[in-house]
C-alpha cells in the first residue's frame, strides 16, 4: 500500500447507488479519475478486475466498452441504462442480489483470504470488525475509522 490517498483521488464509496445499484458509481467513479490523471495508483490495478469485473459481468457489460461510454460523458443513471439497453435489464430482485453480494464480499467467501491480505498490507491486520471489502475499503480510504 502506498500512503493514504488525497481524497480528490478516490471514487465514492462501495455502497453509494445509482437506481438502486450499489458499487455502480464508485466503478464509473474510477473509470472518469483514472481518465483525468487523478485516480489514487493503488486502485489502478484493479481496473476493469475485481469488483470491476463482477458488476460488468453480472450487467452482461464488456468493461472496455463501458469504459468508452463512460468517457463519452453523461450521469451515472444515463450509463446505467445504456447498460441494461446492451446487456440485460435489471429487476428489483436482481438489484437485491447484487446489493447482498457487495455488502458480504469478503466475509466467509472465495476471497476472505484476499481480504486479510489486504488488511495486513494496509496496516489493518488486527482489525477483526472489519469483515468485508466494503468495510475495509471504506476504513483505508479514510471513510470510516
Amino acid at each position: 500500500m502506498s500512503a493514504k490517498p488525497d481524497p480528490a483521488s478516490l471514487p465514492c464509496s462501495p455502497l453509494d447507488e445509482t437506481a438502486g445499484l450499489k458499487y455502480f458509481p464508485r466503478m464509473l467513479g474510477k473509470i472518469r479519475l483514472h481518465a483525468e490523471g487523478k485516480l489514487w495508483e493503488d486502485l489502478h490495478g484493479n481496473l476493469g478486475k475485481g469488483s470491476d469485473g463482477s458488476c460488468t459481468g453480472f450487467l452482461h457489460i464488456n468493461y472496455d466498452k463501458l469504459k468508452a461510454r463512460v468517457l463519452e460523458g453523461g450521469s451515472d443513471e444515463d450509463i446505467l441504462q445504456w447498460c441494461q439497453e446492451h446487456g440485460r435489464p435489471l429487476n428489483d430482485t436482481d438489484k437485491l442480489v447484487w446489493n447482498y453480494y457487495v455488502l458480504k464480499l469478503g466475509w466467509n467467501d472465495h476471497i476472505s483470504a484476499t481480504l486479510e491480505k489486504r488488511k495486513v498490507d494496509g496496516g489493518l491486520g488486527d482489525r477483526h470488525d472489519i469483515q468485508t471489502i466494503t468495510h475495509f475499503i471504506d476504513v483505508d480510504e479514510g471513510r470510516q475509522p
